[in-house]
């Protein structure tokens, strides 16, 4: 072993990221090189790379585990394993003091039947999940940073319709 890095992943996730029969923890194995070890006890999950494995296939196993933890679906978390995709994760609890607003603020970013979280995933290209008292966005570099910034806005409390201006008149620029 010559790289070790260990993470926590909500128990309510261990099972995705474990997969049917084992699935996707071995597909991420596989992919990236990385010996995954998870407790399901404790959602602790120890990383091992090996001198032989990519250091770049290590950190994007990382990222595909953090994905899965901020409540992506398995598939959408493997794009990150692409080298031109990124994961942010925005807190909302920089931006929102309260229980109460918290989930009034998620509620805008989801929308009705998801359609707002729809609207901004297709407006700029990316995949967005609004898990616990995060959002985390997976897309290439720039697109991730225009869907950072809107749903800044948005639990910020600029109205949506101002926000889907702004990404309209940033994607004109492009």
């Amino acid at each position: 072993m010559d790289y070790e890095e260990y993470l926590f992943v909500p128990k309510e996730r261990i099972g995705v990221l474990i997969g049917e029969k084992g699935r996707t923890r071995q597909a991420i194995e596989k992919k990236t090189g990385v010996k995954i070890e998870i407790d399901s006890e404790t959602g602790e999950v120890n990383l091992e790379r090996s001198e032989k494995t990519d250091a770049l296939k290590a950190l994007q196993a990382r990222e595909v585990i953090k994905a899965i933890a901020r409540g992506f679906s398995p598939e959408r978390a493997l794009k990150l394993l692409q080298d031109d995709y990124y994961l942010k994760v925005i807190d909302l609890e920089e931006y929102i003091g309260s229980e109460r607003a918290l989930a009034r603020q998620k509620a805008r970013l989801i929308g009705t039947d998801g359609k707002a979280r729809r609207f901004l995933e297709k407006t700029t290209n990316t995949e967005i999940s609004v898990y616990g008292k995060s959002v985390a966005i997976i897309g290439d570099l720039k697109e991730v940073e225009l869907a950072a910034e809107a749903i800044t806005r948005l639990v910020s409390g600029s109205p949506h319709g101002k926000v889907y201006k702004f990404i309209g008149k940033k994607r004109e620029k492009w």
